[in-house]
């Protein structure tokens, strides 16, 4: 999901503090189509989520706007989430399209064969262990989406599915239906003590993790550049016919379903790459199921080598910044075009619209690709400053960077968590050993990349 596996005082914290001084495009959005208008289909992939999919599915039964069609995406379970998501739906007057596979093939395969085998305006994604805690979810992604033409994803906040949250969905109408339809059904995982403490600490973890890059990192993001690197790819709206002919009909004939080993942060990248903006709407919130802690290691690994690989594919947008003042020029001279009547006004009366096509980017890069490159250099250089400082047994200056990165670190989190801020307080301190344990882990990562890259020429990476 987080572009960045860890929460740490970074070259991206500055530039959204740079953001936030500097403020969004002024330019008043004039959207050509009419978001009320769009057709949505929603597409559920889902393996061994009995315990989750009617959870799913109930918060989707009270979303204020209706799909025109849901489509469960079976990944080959081996448990009953085929049979409990029909008989969901079935009580509670939901048609349900279910696509069931004999094998898990992943989520790739079903992003591509729903944008071209159906002809909704709005492809809409949400994972089976996927809450929509927000009963305007999907109304507010889709009027985002629309604001401009240049915008091809839109999701919103996306924080840990707990327990409370689990319990608090008890409530509904429709999820108590099929409880009293079937009693021997569960809303949480079949896991015992051990595993629920484990999913508990990174439910921590992620829990600050994600709120301070969503409520203040990608806010930034938002006023600066309008857009984020890539979307939270649990629960997000696409353009459909723009995840198709961008996404899967250029880069399938290359690099067939193995896009990386995380499908929305390839997605996300392919979108800045060639013009269009991934959005996130900040007032409307999912929650996400997340691994249990022994299973991190293994997620992390997945989103690292995912946004490494997508550097290397997408290598003139990391290069953007060292062609800012080509980027620069280009723009006074468009500007002085448009005053002359030269320039097509269409594109200088949309929030930051920029010019589509890949060949824009090789030229002038993008300015989203300031963010690419500092997620870059931070993911590579951090963990490796550490390393070499315990490696020469810099013991001073190893515990006075931790203890200052810290209190920097937390203070920040405090800062944006309004209401919350003592909660936080003690969550950000409690989850500090973990955060540097993922950052250094994070060197393996790197290691076999660089590996694959220049050692094994192994350019097939797969999960």
């Amino acid at each position: 999901m987080a572009t960045t596996p860890y929460f740490i005082l970074s070259p991206n914290t500055l530039l959204s503090i740079l953001g936030l001084a500097h403020g969004p495009d002024r330019t008043f959005p004039q959207p050509a189509e009419d978001w009320r208008e769009a057709t949505v289909d929603v597409v559920i992939p889902a393996f061994n989520e009995e315990s989750n999919i009617p959870l799913c599915l109930a918060a989707l039964a009270r979303q204020t706007r209706k799909p025109s069609r849901i489509i469960l995406v079976d990944d080959g379970s081996h448990d009953r989430t085929v049979e409990f998501a029909q008989t969901f739906c079935h009580l509670n007057g939901m048609d349900l399209i279910t696509i069931r596979r004999a094998h898990s093939i992943g989520k790739t395969p079903t992003l591509k064969r729903q944008s071209r085998e159906f002809d909704s305006d709005v492809e809409f994604i949400l994972d089976g262990d996927t809450v929509l805690e927000s009963e305007n979810y999907i109304d507010r992604v889709v009027e985002e989406l629309y604001k401009g033409a240049g915008i091809a994803s839109a999701c919103g906040t996306v924080l840990p599915l707990r327990d409370r949250d689990r319990r608090a969905m008890l409530k509904t109408r429709a999820l108590k239906k099929f409880l009293g339809s079937h009693p021997e059904a569960t809303i949480y995982p079949k896991v015992g003590w051990f595993h629920h403490l484990q999913r508990g600490i990174t439910d921590m973890y992620r829990d600050v993790l994600y709120y301070f890059l969503q409520k203040f990192v990608y806010l930034g993001q938002m006023a600066f550049f309008g857009g984020i690197l890539n979307p939270v790819g649990c629960a997000v709206a696409y353009r459909r016919d723009v995840l198709k002919a961008i996404v899967f009909d250029r880069y399938e004939p290359i690099l067939g379903d193995d896009l990386t080993n995380s499908e929305d942060i390839f997605i996300g990248f392919a979108m800045n790459d060639n013009g269009y903006r991934n959005i996130q709407v900040a007032d409307v919130y999912a929650r996400s199921q997340e691994p249990e802690v022994g299973r991190m290691p293994a997620q992390i690994y997945l989103w690292s080598s995912s946004f490494l690989q997508s550097c290397y594919y997408f290598d003139a947008l990391m290069r953007s910044p060292f062609k800012s003042l080509k980027r620069h020029r280009k723009k006074k001279q468009e500007a002085a075009e448009l005053a002359a009547g030269l320039a097509d006004k269409r594109i200088h009366s949309e929030q930051y619209r920029q010019p589509f096509g890949t060949d824009y980017t090789e030229k002038y890069g993008r300015p989203i690709g300031w963010v690419l490159f500092m997620s870059a250099f931070e993911k590579v250089a951090f963990p490796t400053v550490l390393l070499i400082m315990i490696l020469l047994q810099l013991w001073e200056p190893l515990a006075i960077t931790l203890v200052a990165e810290t209190a920097v670190a937390t203070s920040l989190l405090v800062m944006v968590a309004k209401g919350h801020r003592l909660e936080y307080l003690l969550k950000g301190l409690l989850v500090t050993p973990l955060r540097y344990a993922v950052l250094l882990f994070d060197l393996v990562t790197i290691g076999r990349f660089a590996a694959d890259l220049w050692i094994f020429r192994n350019r097939r990476w797969r999960k």
